[in-house]
């Protein structure tokens, strides 16, 4: 079997703001597990006043770059952003985040689309750090490729999604196959067809955890570990049950200050640690470290006394092609090196 080796770039000291803001809504819960919705005022997210100039400027999908997919640099990491529709109007940018049961706007656009948020429904939204209430709107329909939605019901998201106007949730996708061909910028959601892993492409099945959430059985350092698929976050981050186990095998180790901030705003101190490579069957992701941190979301998943880590966009980003194959329940992997 042949192994595939990828270099991930060196950990920066200190994360960017809302690193890992697209773990947010439903993280890996059931169908509609939200609290239920009580009638509220919204709170000030959803008061913002949102001048004429400010709501188009997001809006709009022009200009140079990347439109749809948003490549990994050693300097800003990127996430993958989907063309969708909202009531027959767009396309807007979601980023498509594999780590949410549900999609969601950002204030933005909610004004935009012409819905007012006082007095809207809420839920409970949860983030990697924290949990909170925010606002709602129904929508009439939602379309990305063939993916429709009729009638779903968005919370709203705070406005710090890098220019994207929401997140594509899992919720429409368990009979679809997404591919994301990061060297020509472009992401297709069709239906599954069954379709096997084409040529040079390595083949990974995963499981669902609670109904949506991806989950891959991999090893670390020769330590078994569930690995959720996140391709809203910016970073790999793993819980403390990984690191003391790796640290029996190492007591040296040596770990560096660092802090995660989630969708909720909330801060969580963590620590940076040279970690042994990511096998995901026949692929090695040699990250030279990872983010380990005590995160609200791994209590929510209960994952706290087994090795986990999430697997985010600092790894997936180094992919040349990655398709997600949710009726299949298999990754199919085409590394740059493989072409």
């Amino acid at each position: 079997m042949n192994t595939t080796k990828l270099l991930l770039p060196h950990a920066r000291a200190h994360l960017p703001a809302l690193a890992l803001l697209s773990l947010a809504i439903g993280l890996g819960a059931p169908p509609y597990s939200f609290a239920t919705p009580q009638a509220a005022t919204a709170t000030a997210i959803g008061d913002a006043a949102v001048e004429p100039e400010d709501e188009l400027a997001p809006i709009l999908v022009e200009g140079k770059g990347p439109r749809f997919v948003s490549p990994t640099t050693r300097d800003q990491i990127g996430r993958i952003w989907a063309p969708a529709y909202i009531n027959g109007r767009g396309p807007f940018r979601l980023v498509l985040d594999s780590g949410a049961s549900q999609s969601a706007v950002t204030v933005q656009l909610a004004h935009y689309l012409g819905y007012t948020l006082e007095g809207s429904t809420q839920m409970l939204m949860h983030g990697v750090t924290g949990s909170a209430l925010v606002p709602t709107i129904r929508v009439d329909t939602l379309n990305v490729g063939d993916l429709t939605l009729d009638g779903p019901i968005l919370p709203i998201v705070p406005d710090a999604m890098g220019g994207a106007d929401g997140i594509l949730g899992t919720a429409g996708l368990l009979d679809k196959r997404i591919l994301i061909d990061f060297r020509h910028d472009k992401i297709t959601i069709t239906f599954s067809r069954d379709e096997r892993a084409g040529f040079a492409y390595q083949t990974v099945p995963f499981h669902f955890l609670h109904g949506r959430l991806i989950v891959i059985n991999v090893f670390i350092g020769g330590v078994r570990a569930k690995a959720i698929l996140d391709t809203g976050g910016q970073v790999t981050v793993a819980n403390l049950a990984l690191r003391d186990v790796l640290a029996l095998h190492n007591s040296r180790q040596r770990s560096t200050p660092n802090q995660i901030v989630g969708a909720t705003k909330e801060i969580q101190e963590g620590e940076m640690i040279a970690t042994p490579a990511i096998e995901l069957g026949p692929i090695r992701i040699l990250a030279s470290q990872l983010t380990y941190v005590d995160a609200y979301i791994f209590k929510h998943w209960q994952l706290t006394t087994e090795p986990a880590v999430l697997i985010g966009m600092d790894a997936l980003g180094q992919l040349d092609t990655l398709i997600i194959d949710f009726k299949r329940r298999e990754l199919q992997i085409r590394t740059l090196d493989s072409r």
